[in-house]
């Protein structure tokens, strides 16, 4: 780059015959998103919703490896190391305004999660109204990986999920491709990669009224069955157990080898995470709608960030110093305050996040 030029935007923002097409622009980060880009996506929509030039909106990621990686989690363990759990309230509350946005939207909103989709990158396609993956898709919601919980809307989506896939997709943070993704309901359509182009311009030539529900089955095409939906039968014997410690004792006696694999990966997690997540999750199908999740979440995720050590240090050994040898606290299940869950339900952040 010269002295001349200017730094590309973080996001592409645009109009091109009827369709407002959003590109995230951190190709090198896998588009993880930060303020910036969050209050740029939310100004292009307050523009976009009462212009009659635009019929639908269209989110994408720049380069090939993915729509979103997440949100940036560095700038998060600075902001709680600087400033506490308050310095990233400005975040989360900007970012989850944005997940209901995109929720409520008035006009057809299309979103392809073609490659990496995680975290911060579910809240943008999870709540779409049209969600296209491709055979190069991996969606997540990864946190307790880190010492957190789902968020940005995540729990909505988990708590919806067949049997007890939600809660196993939550406690592993295990990705998804294409087909897992649709089966789970975090996506729609699968389109495969060679057709994006053709259906990118289709959406912008349609022949009125056609608009994105008709023209994306034109593009789409049959998933394989699910490796999810095969591996239900010990994933809802073993998730459906009252408790962290009922689950992994529940897989170890399964014959499976997919089953012993994940109760040795819940061993290694921190177990507050597990096992405010798992609650987390279960409240979250008693809720009426996605922004009271929203809400459930933002109390969640200020608790984690007020209270509990186990965040900032799934980040060191994950991002930071990336040896993935976190030291939990406490370290094991037994050693869990008894109640833990509910205290962190019952969490209410000084700021709200509806306000």
């Amino acid at each position: 780059m010269t002295d001349l030029e200017a730094p590309a935007a973080p996001v592409l923002v645009h109009a091109d015959r009827g369709v407002g097409r959003l590109i995230l622009n951190r190709p090198r980060a896998i588009n993880a998103l930060d303020i910036e880009m969050v209050r740029i996506l939310s100004d292009a929509l307050d523009a976009w919703e009462h212009d009659a030039d635009i019929e639908m909106v269209l989110l994408e990621g720049a380069g090939e490896r993915g729509l979103c990686a997440g949100g940036d989690i560095r700038v998060l363990r600075e902001q709680i190391m600087t400033a506490g759990a308050f310095g990233a309230a400005e975040f989360f509350r900007a970012e989850y305004a944005l997940n209901a946005r995109i929720a409520e939207y008035p006009k057809p909103f299309v979103v392809l999660a073609d490659g990496i989709t995680m975290g911060g990158g579910i809240g943008l396609a999870g709540h779409a109204a049209f969600r296209v993956v491709t055979e190069r898709s991996a969606l997540a919601m990864p946190e307790t990986r880190i010492g957190f919980t789902p968020d940005v809307g995540g729990t909505w989506l988990l708590a919806r999920a067949p049997g007890r896939v939600g809660e196993y997709l939550a406690l592993t943070g295990s990705t998804m491709a294409d087909a897992d993704a649709i089966y789970a309901g975090f996506a729609d359509h699968l389109v495969p990669v060679e057709r994006l182009d053709g259906f990118r311009d289709a959406l912008e030539t349609r022949a009125d009224p056609t608009g994105p529900a008709e023209l994306v089955l034109l593009f789409d095409e049959t998933p394989e069955t699910s490796g999810l939906e095969t591996a239900r039968p010990w994933i809802d014997a073993a998730f459906s157990a009252d408790t962290v410690a009922e689950i992994i004792t529940r897989l170890d006696a399964r014959p499976e080898p997919d089953a012993a694999a994940t109760a040795d990966l819940l061993r290694t997690l921190s177990p507050v995470a597990l096992t405010v997540t798992l609650a987390a999750v279960r409240s979250a199908r008693e809720l009426p709608n996605l922004r009271a999740a929203l809400a459930q979440e933002y109390a969640l995720v200020t608790w984690f960030a007020l209270t509990q050590p186990d965040l900032l240090e799934g980040i060191r050994a994950q991002v930071i110093d990336k040896g993935r040898t976190p030291h939990w606290k406490p370290p094991t299940l037994d050693a869990l305050p008894p109640g833990i869950a509910a205290e962190a339900l019952a969490y209410e952040p000084a700021i709200p996040l509806w306000s």
